[in-house]
């Protein structure tokens, strides 16, 4: 049962600025708010780690703070944009800690790294971290300046052709980094 909610999750989670874009037609802001923080509990809930849970509660706590000060509207449409920023702040103190969370990825299917993997794993933790500084950045200028059609166009397929480039072309330099 709890696998099944983590992919429904994921689907949602992927789907979530079309589902925000047509449900403030449909049905109004107020609505999507709860639904959003129903959503943010059950993944609390069925969550994975210490530092996704970590994320889940930030986020909950700034689209909390946005709608309070702000309004509902732009509480759901910063969503994004505090997501990002929650994982540059994960990315970031890992950088911090002797092993970064880029490493620690990369020893789930590789546990002994050389020297040279284990710094090449610390670039990719700084480019990871410049893109979700970036990539947030423009999510929130697309949450407060933007209209809705161009928020949709960035946080629901920009943002994920962003993410697909980078998680590609890194594929691609670790290739050739292991060839030298």
């Amino acid at each position: 049962m709890i696998k099944y909610l983590k992919v429904i999750i994921v689907i949602l989670s992927i789907c979530y600025p079309f589902i925000v874009y047509w449900g403030m037609s449909k049905y109004g802001v107020n609505l999507l708010l709860i639904l959003l923080l129903f959503f943010m509990t059950i993944r609390l809930i069925v969550g994975g780690d210490f530092v996704e849970r970590k994320i889940i509660i930030g986020t909950i706590l700034c689209v909390g703070i946005i709608t309070l000060s702000s309004g509902a509207k732009l509480g759901l449409m910063f969503y994004p944009a505090f997501i990002n920023f929650g994982l540059l702040i994960v990315f970031i103190t890992s950088l911090i800690s002797p092993i970064s969370i880029i490493e620690r990825i990369a020893r789930i299917s590789e546990p002994d790294l050389t020297d040279k993997a284990i710094a090449y794993t610390r670039k990719v933790t700084w480019v990871w971290s410049l893109f979700f500084l970036l990539n947030g950045g423009l999510a929130a200028i697309t949450a407060l300046w933007a209209s809705e059609e161009i928020w949709l166009l960035y946080n629901g397929f920009i943002a994920y052709v962003l993410i697909f480039t980078l998680f590609l072309g890194e594929l691609i330099v670790r290739e050739y980094i292991r060839m030298d």
